[in-house]
């Protein structure tokens, strides 16, 4: 049987790609370094700052789903969802920087200007992300090129994971010389400028395809009700959630980890192996000069080996995530997105876990754990997206009517909620466990790091996984309900 095409350009695939690289440019600095941030260089508690993280997502439940209603409304010669990619640049790049700039303020002022910049930091990724994600969604109602153009988008957001996880630290330090908070500002008011660009980009190369049925009315109660009940949408809200939790408590962990955990001397000769290090003659080679431009070698005092350690871990990882990403189209075609989906989530369980058995000296088995934790994680990051796009089908093929911005917008608000629950999870465990950032670390706080970037992360992923059973639209489904959908939408476009 001959399914339904429709095949998108190379130019628009990768052109739209660059708008979540413009997004993660912010969501990866608060996923990796919100926490760490907040307490040690804003100087906040782990307590105050967990609990910021959470009150913020009380915020999102109001202005994500609002946002998804008025995308949904929108009506402009560019479409409904492509403006606001433009109409927000300017203000998400702006409020992002102030975001991660301290000011000279009291204790209580800090507190207070990071509780205001954050929730404008969060309201503002609504407005630009939820009509983003949306796009996904109606550019093609073709499924496996939907997976296509996830995975396209998943490459981009796979680079600048690479830039922000491997350049953003050593480039504070080279930056602030002994400032961090200096060091912050300057690195995320480039990272913020690049933002602006890559949203625009986004929005000349996108086009919209898949309307709405014209003769359709629906009300923001009704939208609601259909999501509600849409059983495939509510399955990928609640593992969102655990795995964007388990993402932000792993990776919020993982600085502490480098820093306070792994064995300095051993890091420090990992990566003299590798010239890594600035040489005592203070002669560098061409690639070592690149390298220290960006802060990527050791100073002669060792004052930045964690830095640079973390940041070769992570762009070393980076080429493993990308194969996984890349491999993400083919192993759903053969096997349906929902079964790739499990296994990998399970086997990114187990790598997880694996990391808390390895000692603080054998530098070598955590990168290759690194290498592992990429290769099986990879193949997700764009299926989820793509199931949420199919997700918006299955409703729309059950009501007749069609919501897409509710539907991602209802996604994107479990993926902020779970940023959200996993600073505050982080900072909980951490407290638990008698981390103090004024005091010097004792053996239980340290536990406590390893803990927070290995066992309970590696929880929350099996609880995804688990409920990812639930999901049910199979591979047959998937084709049946696109099919049945062109035919629906062939019918009212000639009306």
């Amino acid at each position: 049987m001959e399914h339904f095409h429709q095949k998108l350009s190379f130019r628009e695939k990768a052109g739209y790609s660059l708008g979540d690289a413009g997004a993660n440019f912010v969501f990866q600095v608060l996923m990796a370094y919100q926490f760490y941030f907040f307490t040690k260089v804003m100087g906040i508690s782990p307590v105050a700052a967990g609990t910021l993280f959470l009150i913020g997502r009380f915020f999102d439940a109001i202005t994500d789903p609002l946002m998804g209603i008025i995308a949904d409304r929108t009506k402009t010669r560019w479409g409904r969802f492509r403006p606001w990619l433009v109409w927000s640049a300017l203000p998400f790049a702006g409020i992002f920087w102030m975001t991660f700039t301290t000011p000279d303020f009291e204790p209580t002022g800090r507190l207070v200007y990071a509780y205001v910049m954050y929730f404008l930091l969060m309201a503002i990724y609504t407005v630009n992300n939820v009509p983003y994600c949306a796009l996904n969604g109606v550019m093609t109602g073709d499924v496996n090129e939907r997976t296509s153009l996830s995975t396209y988008r998943f490459v981009s957001v796979t680079i600048i994971t690479f830039i922000v996880q491997g350049f953003t630290w050593p480039l504070v330090a080279k930056f602030g010389q002994g400032d961090d908070a200096r060091g912050w500002s300057i690195t995320i008011g480039i990272f913020a400028i690049l933002t602006i660009g890559l949203m625009v980009v986004a929005f000349l190369s996108a086009r919209e395809r898949v309307q709405p049925d014209p003769n359709q009315h629906t009300s923001a109660k009704q939208d609601l009700l259909d999501t509600l009940k849409n059983k495939p949408w509510v399955v990928l809200f609640c593992a969102t959630l655990m795995i964007f939790i388990m993402l932000v408590v792993r990776g919020g962990s993982l600085p502490f980890f480098m820093d306070a955990y792994v064995d300095r001397e051993a890091m420090y000769a990992f990566l003299t192996n590798l010239n890594l290090v600035v040489p005592a003659s203070g002669d560098l080679s061409w690639w070592q000069t690149i390298l220290n431009t960006f802060g990527l070698l050791i100073l002669q005092d060792q004052s930045n080996t964690p830095n640079v350690a973390f940041a070769f871990f992570n762009m070393a990882a980076t080429p493993t995530t990308l194969i996984g990403v890349l491999l993400s189209k083919p192993l759903s075609e053969r096997f349906g997105k929902r079964g790739v989906f499990c296994g990998c989530l399970l086997l990114t369980a187990a790598s997880t876990m694996s990391l808390l058995f390895v000692p603080a000296d054998k530098v070598g088995l955590m990168f290759l754990q690194g290498l592992s934790w990429g290769a099986c994680y990879g193949p997700t990051i764009p299926l989820l997206w793509s199931m949420i796009g199919d997700a918006a089908d299955y409703s729309e093929w059950q009501t007749g009517r069609r919501a897409t911005g509710f539907v991602f917008a209802g996604v994107v608000f479990a993926l902020k909620f779970g940023l959200g629950i996993g600073g505050f999870v982080g900072g909980m465990i951490l407290a638990a466990y008698g981390y103090d950032a004024s005091a010097p670390l004792t053996d239980t706080a340290i536990l406590g790091i390893r803990h927070s970037a290995t066992l309970y992360p590696a929880l929350f992923i099996v609880a995804g996984a688990c409920i990812l059973f639930f999901y049910p639209i199979t591979k047959e489904l998937n084709l049946e309900i696109a099919d049945e959908l062109a035919g629906r939408r062939r019918k009212f476009s000639t009306t």
